[in-house]
């Protein structure tokens, strides 16, 4: 049975960090990311590894030749090894974008965003997963990417990610919600951290922090989107379906109502979900400026199963349309 490259890569990120992992006593994901960049340099670059393990790493090293696989095969391996280690260590900010989720939103980025270079951030980059498969879909365009995250592991995995795949990426390792030292950008793309922002004061900085106890972090998150997008620049973030029925929801439709157009929200399908609570929709915005406009009609989309190729393609061919006629 022929191997493919994507099970090919991952055998090498897999076994090799395995080795690491045990011969210097960290985590995996942590191994992940020291064998990621052991492969980017085509070097060991750990100190004080035993003869046999040395020699193990070179023998599946010397297999790997970066310039025969895809981008796309490279971060989806990369990506089925980060959740390996994900499935380790369960924490709750070490979360994966679905990849049928992030093709999606690759393919709304490169329908509504029709400039280029682009500039395009992540303001809760994680291992850069999302970012990076939007990027592989901007096929004729230039891309400069931008990930913040606050979880230094994260961060190092995104920059190995971004690396082995040559994508330009900038990385911040810092809160996303303190000032960001970027200049506004044409698109945002993020899947929302969901939960209570614990640092009140600066939460205080913000317009949608809450009268009283913990701010949402997903609502101070767009507010912080919006402010580091341009005048007519988009957003493309993936949201809980309950966004607009919480008690702070009057005040973000507010909000949303003075600063951007709301230009669609796709609700993903119940199937990817293990229960209704956990159900998520991409939201689609953009910022008010002398270009923007709001659209005659928001596009809204129940997705049917991200698999079913038929029905997949009926969605894209009505989103295509509503761009025609909005656009």
């Amino acid at each position: 049975m022929k191997i493919s490259p994507v099970e090919d890569l991952f055998s090498i990120f897999n076994e090799t960090a395995a080795i690491l992992q045990e011969e210097l006593s960290i985590t995996y994901l942590e191994a992940l990311a020291e064998t990621g960049e052991n492969l980017f340099q085509q070097s060991i670059l750990q100190e004080g590894l035993s003869e046999l393990t040395v020699k193990r790493l070179k023998k599946s090293y010397d297999s790997f030749q970066l310039s025969k696989y895809p981008k796309e095969e490279i971060r989806k391996s990369f990506q089925l090894a980060a959740l390996k280690g994900m499935k380790e260590s369960v924490q709750p900010n070490h979360q994966m974008t679905p990849d049928t989720v992030g093709m999606l939103i690759g393919y709304l980025v490169s329908k509504f965003v029709d400039s280029s270079p682009i500039r395009l951030l992540d303001p809760a980059v994680g291992t850069g997963n999302l970012l990076t498969t939007v990027i592989n879909q901007q096929t004729n365009k230039t891309v400069e990417g931008i990930g913040v995250d606050i979880d230094d592991l994260l961060v190092k995995l995104a920059y190995v990610n971004a690396n082995l795949q040559e994508h330009p990426l900038q990385l911040f390792n810092q809160d996303s919600l303190e000032a960001l030292f970027i200049d506004p950008v044409d698109a945002i793309v993020s899947d929302l951290p969901v939960g209570y922002y614990p640092n009140d004061a600066g939460a205080s900085q913000y317009k949608l922090k809450s009268d009283e106890g913990h701010s949402y972090a997903h609502h101070l998150f767009i507010e912080q989107s919006v402010n580091y997008s341009k005048d007519g620049g988009y957003l493309f973030l993936v949201i809980p379906n309950g966004l607009f029925e919480s008690k702070e929801a009057p005040k973000l439709h507010e909000y949303l109502q003075e600063h951007v157009y709301i230009q669609a929200i796709l609700q993903l399908p119940s199937t990817m979900f293990r229960n209704k609570d956990s159900m998520k929709s991409i939201l689609i915005l953009q910022k008010k400026g002398a270009e923007a406009k709001q659209p005659k009609q928001v596009l809204l989309v129940n997705l049917p199963s991200l698999s079913i190729a038929t029905e997949v393609d009926k969605i894209l061919r009505k989103i295509d349309q509503w761009i025609v006629e909005n656009k």
